[in-house]
């Protein structure tokens, strides 16, 4: 959904994707020459990608089950964290936002839940249903927020917000955001 897309992960380029979810991102990023790293909490999630890995970029990534903070991870060129922070409340967004930051040499593309009424009734409507039978928690975002928030953060003050996109399909609805270094 980000106009960003692959095209930042250049030949060569060292790129995770968080949340991969069943690996399309990371196929195109690898076929346009980046080392992707794709990491999903859900490992089935990680196994359905492998399972569809198109053999002409097999060497290019690396599917994991974890925890995309983790430092094991290493450094990278570029970071897309797509749908991935949307559920954390703004402050710890910023803060893992924060984190990858701190690892990433060029750019963040990441994107969160906007505050919108729909969504609003949509998360009120949810919580009459016993939690099982939910999916896990949305933690809607305004954008005035998240943009003071990662302005004020420490870790973020040598970044700089670039191109940001509404993304609306259906009931989906998104943010996307690029950070990048000043």
């Amino acid at each position: 959904p980000c106009a960003a897309g692959p095209r930042q992960c250049q030949p060569g380029g060292h790129c995770p994707r968080a949340g991969c979810g069943t690996g399309a991102y990371a196929v195109e990023a690898a076929r346009r020459g980046a080392e992707v790293v794709a990491i999903d909490l859900s490992p089935t999630l990680v196994n359905l990608a492998r399972s569809r890995l198109p053999a002409d970029v097999a060497e290019r990534i690396d599917f994991r089950s974890g925890d995309m903070l983790a430092t094991e991870l290493g450094h990278f060129d570029h970071v897309v964290a797509m749908d991935s922070i949307i559920h954390y409340s703004p402050e710890d967004a910023v803060a893992a936002l924060a984190r990858l930051a701190e690892r990433t040499r060029h750019t963040i593309h990441f994107t969160f839940a906007p505050r919108t009424p729909l969504l609003a009734l949509m998360i009120s409507v949810g919580r009459l249903f016993p939690r099982g039978n939910r999916a896990p928690w949305l933690e809607p975002m305004a954008a005035e927020k998240i943009a003071a928030l990662m302005a004020a953060h420490p870790s973020l003050q040598s970044w700089k917000s670039g191109r940001t996109q509404r993304v609306s399909s259906g009931f989906y609805i998104s943010h996307a955001q690029e950070l990048k270094r000043a």
